[in-house]
């Protein structure tokens, strides 16, 4: 009986152990967005200051690259949404034959390396003629996130119960009648925790978009040129600090609304 307790407390650590090897990179970036210290990271920093706040607000290619970002994964959001719930609604319900296959070839643009992604798109858009624009990186970003919205939608029609489908038709509903009134209020936060999750991939993703963005700067295309050519270091974690923000409040409330509709156990 005394292992049991020492077992509990040895798989307490271990969680604590990951937790912090996890999160102390993250600790450290918001750290560094309070040195003093401009042009080296040095721990611990030699004093702390909020300057570089009030810097990275004044950087007019601060706010271009986040407004770019934004508008990015807003379009690519949209563009996903009406796809993956599309494509959701054509396989949960039907049976043909295929069907698993289609199935596969759609998550698998999520499952393949960001750069195989990213250079079969170039020579798509290259063999196409398709300049290099704001559209080439949406689609670009839709590519995986049509992946995130569709499994969730999916997984919410194949639970739908199908007798309320056919007692709306039964009453005198029509198809758009039927889909407003009994789908979409079954689907709504499989479709809005897909949506945010969507969101935050978009936002923060930098492979694909190195090679579908041509002369735009994205936020993550700008932080990486910082790094490699710096002007001011504390300014590019502050600007991580945003970024770790900006996705991390989607990522919860999706987290949330799933586990919301989680059945309770008892």
């Amino acid at each position: 009986m005394r292992s049991e307790p020492r077992a509990h407390w040895g798989l307490k650590a271990a969680a604590w152990i990951v937790v912090a090897f996890l999160h102390i990179p993250i600790a450290l970036i918001v750290l560094y967005a309070f040195s003093a210290e401009d042009k080296s990271y040095v721990f611990p920093p030699p004093a702390l200051t909020s300057q570089w706040f009030g810097v990275a607000w004044q950087r007019d290619d601060v706010w271009a690259a986040i407004r770019l970002s934004f508008e990015v994964a807003a379009w690519s959001t949209a563009l996903a949404m009406l796809l993956g719930t599309l494509a959701a609604a054509a396989l949960a319900r039907a049976s043909f034959f295929g069907r698993d296959a289609i199935s596969l070839l759609l998550i698998l643009p999520i499952a393949l390396p960001g750069v195989i992604t990213g250079i079969a798109l170039r020579s798509a858009y290259g063999t196409l003629q398709i300049p290099f624009s704001f559209w080439t990186i949406v689609i670009g970003h839709a590519t995986f996130c049509v992946v995130v919205v569709f499994n969730n939608a999916v997984a919410r029609l194949r639970r739908l119960n199908p007798n309320l489908i056919e007692a709306s038709m039964d009453l005198g509903a029509d198809g758009f009648q039927t889909v407003r009134h009994v789908v979409l209020p079954q689907l709504g936060s499989a479709l809005l925790a897909g949506a945010l999750l969507a969101f935050a991939l978009s936002f923060d993703e930098v492979i694909v978009t190195t090679f579908t963005a041509g002369q735009q700067t994205t936020l993550p295309i700008w932080m990486l040129q910082e790094l490699i050519r710096p002007r001011q270091r504390p300014v590019t974690n502050v600007v991580a600090v945003v970024i770790i923000a900006l996705t991390f409040l989607p990522i919860l409330a999706a987290y949330w609304l799933t586990r919301a509709d989680e059945p309770t156990q008892r």
